[in-house]
């Protein structure tokens, strides 16, 4: 029973770690930090955002899903531990690995929504500077949607959720055979021990963050502030008229200058 927990939650962490959600958000950050490398060395923005995108090499660095694959693998199907009173099952070094590897997966990830929440913070602030629009614009809404695809994932808790079937799979194997292979670490029993900090508890924190930053919602009014409703609508009159007579006029040979100037 143990047996096939461990397999399901390694299908499931697999997936969600593999998924074309942050493989995307991760190929647009490097394509924009790859457009304002030579520009914005120095800028505060660009620099939280290359934090970012060390925690994202990082992740993908250390081949997690890769190893969560091979101990797939090694765990015996449901049907072969039924026909059989004894199987084979994954041993200790295996799975310290596989442990260690998913202790660290969490801690990154944990790294990696701190940094999106601060670059969000500091992305959303120059805006409100009315610093590099362009960039900010582009960048907090980025740095929101690979924060909500983690969360909206659940990638963090299905990576908790998997150590704790790891352990206790682990305890029982070297219960029964001692083959210690990572030396001078204890492995704790609950993330939140090697974290420092409640999983959920802090991801409400970074949200209530980013939700009540100052002036988040009011930074469009105040770069383009609201047209009167009477020049809106002599706006509106013009341009229906001009687009009217270009399409009288369509057959005439020379160009027609259809643009009317903005008020």
């Amino acid at each position: 029973r143990l047996l096939s927990v461990l397999r399901r939650r390694c299908d499931i962490a697999g997936k969600r770690l593999s998924g074309p959600g942050l493989a995307a958000e991760g190929r647009v950050l490097r394509a924009v930090l790859y457009v304002y490398h030579s520009r914005l060395l120095r800028h505060r923005p660009y620099l939280a955002l290359k934090q970012v995108e060390q925690c994202l090499k990082r992740l993908w660095k250390m081949n997690l899903v890769g190893s969560l694959e091979t101990l797939v693998e090694l765990i015996p199907k449901k049907t072969v531990c039924e026909a059989h009173a004894e199987c084979l099952v994954p041993s200790q070094p295996v799975l310290e690995t596989v442990a260690l590897k998913v202790l660290g997966g969490c801690k990154l990830i944990l790294r990696l929504l701190d940094c999106c929440c601060k670059a969000f913070l500091l992305s959303v602030k120059h805006l409100c500077s009315k610093e590099f629009i362009l960039l900010n614009t582009v960048a907090s809404g980025l740095l929101s949607r690979l924060w909500f695809v983690i969360q909206y994932r659940c990638v963090l808790q299905t990576l908790t959720s998997l150590y704790g079937a790891l352990w206790t799979v682990l305890h029982l194997v070297s219960e029964t055979q001692q083959m210690p292979y990572i030396r001078g670490f204890t492995f704790p029993s609950d993330t939140s021990d090697f974290l420092g900090v409640n999983v959920s508890s802090e991801a409400k924190k970074q949200k209530a963050k980013m939700l009540t930053t100052k002036k988040s919602t009011s930074w469009m009014k105040k770069l383009f502030p609201a047209m009167p409703e009477a020049v809106s609508k002599v706006g509106k009159k013009r341009k229906s008229e001009t687009c009217t007579s270009a399409m009288k006029n369509h057959s005439i040979a020379c160009p027609v200058d259809i643009g009317e100037t903005v008020v």
